[in-house]
């Protein structure tokens, strides 16, 4: 088994991850660091949502920063302000006991002039969502001149989530002058797009568990319901059965996260809802309370939950199926983290039998009804 020593990660990061008690590199971490140490030239990693990926990519860019330039050397562009504020987080307690590396995050919903004022002190690498970087830019409040490597992570989510022409007019500024490293779970035509448009023929390629769409520690389960409101009978048995364990239950719609959230509420269960519409504060108290393990349920929206990271999540729920199959992928990737094991159950009526086997055939996996 290797460590990541013989990843050729240096003493003083291996100390901060020993802090965090990550000792053993994943696969991706395995596959990709040797290569974006030595050579750092466009790669591609497909690999789900909880396999180690912010390690994979951070890690070797914390080692090719110079921290004795103050000027911004690499980008990462995220889809969510959450999955922003996570990965600078994580660089950040990664060099505990590294040379001083400063990493910024920038995203949408706080004072742009706030953010500006955090950029103008030295900056080495900035994690942006990809509005508020377009935002910046306009301004010309952000210099990129020096940017070396742009990391794409979750870019099937930033495309599923419209960005297309903000991350067309990122690649399209700092083209030739950067290598780019791209992150995703699926691989619709528009990443291949994307990747044959700005990225090297030759990019190098890993692929964890690429027949494996949804992550292999997911059981996948089903319970058929008579009609909508059995849903809500079912759900609340299911509920009793887990104890402590927490989850996240997914809507379709914002009124029915709000209106499940409530119902849930008013049967004494621990439970809050996040949906698109929420002011930022709002959803940031929601989310303090839910990592606080303040709230044993999250009621989601599939827009509102992305980017969301918490750990040791038991299960997830799909109260409601999603329209889209990528969303169910990204919706099951919220349980089953760092090698645990997790649940993603599908409560559905029998006209919904259909949508639910055509999930399991494109996605290559089993869901069988629950016992």
């Amino acid at each position: 088994m290797k460590t990541f020593a013989d990843l050729g990660i240096s003493e003083s990061l291996i100390k901060g991850l020993t802090e965090l008690k990550i000792l053993t590199p994943t696969e991706i971490q395995e596959k990709t660091i040797p290569f974006l140490l030595e050579k750092g030239s466009d790669f591609i990693g497909q690999a789900q949502t909880g396999t180690g990926k912010t390690a994979a990519f951070g890690l070797p860019l914390l080692m090719k920063v110079n921290p004795k330039k103050d000027t911004v050397q690499a980008l990462i562009l995220s889809p969510t302000r959450e999955l922003g504020q996570q990965i600078a987080k994580q660089l950040f307690r990664f060099t505990k006991f590294s040379d001083k590396i400063f990493v910024e995050a920038v995203y949408g919903g706080e004072k742009i002039d706030i953010q500006i004022a955090r950029l103008n002190r030295p900056t080495h690498i900035v994690v942006a969502t990809p509005g508020r970087l377009i935002d910046l830019l306009e301004r010309k409040a952000i210099d990129l001149s020096d940017v070396q490597t742009i990391v794409l992570d979750e870019a099937d989510e930033m495309l599923s989530m419209g960005f297309k022409k903000e991350l067309d007019m990122v690649l399209t500024h700092t083209k030739g002058k950067r290598y780019t490293w791209l992150f995703s779970a699926t691989m619709p035509k528009e990443i291949k797009d994307i990747i044959g448009k700005y990225m090297a023929p030759d990019a190098f390629k890993v692929e964890i568990d690429k027949d494996n769409v949804v992550n292999k520690h997911i059981d996948h389960q089903f319970i058929t319901c008579a009609d909508p409101s059995d849903k809500l009978n079912v759900l609340l048995r299911f509920l009793k059965t887990q104890g402590t364990n927490r989850g996240v239950v997914f809507c379709k719609t914002k009124s029915n996260a709000q209106v499940l959230a409530k119902q849930l509420m008013a049967k004494n269960i621990p439970a809050d809802a996040i949906e698109g519409d929420m002011q930022q504060r709002d959803r940031e108290k929601v989310m303090r309370a839910f990592k606080g393990e303040k709230l044993q349920v999250l009621v989601a929206t599939d827009l509102a939950a992305r980017g969301i990271d918490v750990e040791g999540l038991s299960y997830v729920i799909h109260y409601q199926l999603p329209d889209q199959i990528e969303y169910y992928t990204h919706r099951s990737g919220r349980t089953a983290r760092a090698g645990k094991y997790g649940l993603s159950l599908s409560l559905v009526m029998k006209d919904e039998m259909k949508n639910l086997r055509f999930i399991e055939k494109n996605l290559g996996i089993s869901i069988l009804e629950a016992k």
